[in-house]
């Protein structure tokens, strides 16, 4: 393959590095990092050892979540003089949660073109082996706090899509109960260390994640299957289900009533939702 034909516009280079496996890089990804004037990198240590492995030697500063916006004025600087500007993350498409979309924005304003550089990628490569409906929501790292969680996973919920995010080992187990709470029924695969010597596959329900044993080490990527195909066969609500829906209305919140009317039953949580949100509105 000729490398040398390639040729590299003037802007601001996403470069996708490996997740894991060296042997991940594109041909494109070593040449722009070849041609580049500027190397961005979250930890100049991770990327070095990029750099080292294809013998590429090139100016490279850091520009993690801590500095991006003090570096900004110098990097649009470089930029607006015609040259290469590289941005890469530890890991995986820089922007994609992870640092860069601050400057990304920036180059849009000051109208500096943007080229993706695509290459190995965490969350299309757990898809691509899930099973699951390949027509997904992805949603990153999960926020911090219990009901920010609570709140994302009661709107992730109602979607009929495959649902795709990143957490630590150690915050997966303690986030079992809320996981239970909205996806009871559903299948997840657990994938920890995508590409790496001790990438680790688990397939179950979440239903029985608690007897799941996983390593505490690396990072991992979720997915958690669609709404499965018998659930959206359910029938609609009874008369029952309703009037106890509307005792519960004035009692509960709508979050406890889907949860209550839903459990051990064959009842679409969406269909119960969404009757208590008319009941809500006539109020």
């Amino acid at each position: 393959m000729n490398l040398n034909n390639n040729k590299f516009k003037p802007g601001l280079y996403c470069v996708a590095t490996p997740i894991g496996n060296m042997g991940d890089i594109s041909f494109r990804a070593i040449k722009v990092l070849q041609e580049s004037d500027l190397i961005l990198c979250e930890d100049t240590r991770v990327t070095k050892k990029i750099l080292q492995k294809f013998e590429i030697n090139k100016r490279i500063i850091s520009n993690h979540k801590f500095n991006e916006i003090k570096n900004l004025e110098k990097i649009l600087k470089i930029l607006k003089n015609n040259k290469i500007v590289v941005l890469v993350s530890d890991a995986g498409t820089p922007a994609v949660s992870d640092p860069g979309k601050i400057l990304v924005q920036e180059c849009i304003k000051n109208g500096i073109d943007i080229f993706p550089i695509p290459g190995a990628s965490a969350v299309s490569a757990a898809i691509s082996i899930s099973g699951f409906s390949d027509n997904f929501y992805f949603c990153g790292f999960l926020p911090e706090k219990q009901n920010q969680i609570k709140k994302l996973f009661e709107n992730l919920s109602s979607l009929e899509s495959s649902i795709v995010f990143f957490i630590s080992p150690n915050k997966l187990d303690k986030r079992i109960d809320e996981l239970k709470e909205f996806f009871f029924d559903r299948d997840i695969l657990i994938c920890r260390e995508i590409t790496k010597y001790h990438e680790e596959y688990i397939r179950t329900s979440v239903k029985e994640l608690s007897n799941v044993n996983f390593s505490r080490k690396g990072e991992i990527t979720v997915v958690i299957s669609e709404i499965k195909n018998e659930k959206l066969s359910y029938k609609g609500l009874e008369e029952s289900d309703k009037k106890k829906i509307n005792k519960l209305i004035k009692k509960m919140s709508i979050k406890d009533i889907v949860k209550k009317i839903s459990e051990n039953r064959l009842i679409s949580k969406k269909i119960i939702y969404n009757y208590c949100l008319e009941i809500k509105n006539e109020n």
